[in-house]
């Protein structure tokens, strides 16, 4: 395994990684990627995710940490009830159309009401219905904290993989 300056100095003198490296190491951790969505009451919201971890079965929570740069995260935050709707293999565009800032991300995206109100995305392998409790400043993100209510899973499908800054699928 190779090791480089991974080094930057911050204003107290503390020895830290370099943005870009951390990107680049922490991008050989493959993970699932989630579309988070929620209803306003008028139109819906969504943001593509792919910090989604199970946090607890008893309570039954689960945590994802959107970009404080995230202009979809405060309307999916005061909506409160959200559908984490994890992407099949297949959802490749829908990651991406998701995943811009501004327009209409829902322009052609096949959905319907969760049992909470939230957009329930067809196709996807996953849904899990979740009401937000908790949040903690965490850099240039926010940890959430939501409570599971409902969930739902296709076990016929596979999953879209993130990794090394790109997509990927488990090979046959």
């Amino acid at each position: 395994m190779r090791t480089e300056n991974l080094a930057i100095v911050d204003h107290k003198g503390v020895s830290l990684p370099r943005p870009d490296m951390l990107r680049k190491v922490l991008g050989h951790f493959c993970t699932g990627v989630a579309v988070i969505t929620a209803h306003d009451g008028e139109r819906p919201i969504g943001l593509t995710c792919q910090s989604v971890v199970s946090v607890s079965l008893n309570p039954p929570y689960i945590s994802f940490c959107p970009a404080k740069t995230s202009a979809s995260w405060p309307q999916l935050r005061e909506a409160r009830h959200l559908c984490i709707n994890i992407l099949a293999r297949e959802q490749r565009d829908v990651c991406t159309q998701f995943a811009v800032s501004g327009g209409d991300k829902f322009n052609g995206i096949e959905w319907t009401h969760a049992g909470n109100g939230a957009p329930a995305i067809g196709g996807t392998l996953a849904r899990i219905e979740a009401t937000v409790e908790f949040e903690h400043d965490a850099g240039d993100h926010t940890i959430v904290l939501a409570r599971i209510t409902d969930l739902s899973a296709d076990d016929s499908g596979e999953p879209l993989l993130f990794f090394r800054g790109g997509f990927g699928q488990f090979a046959g």
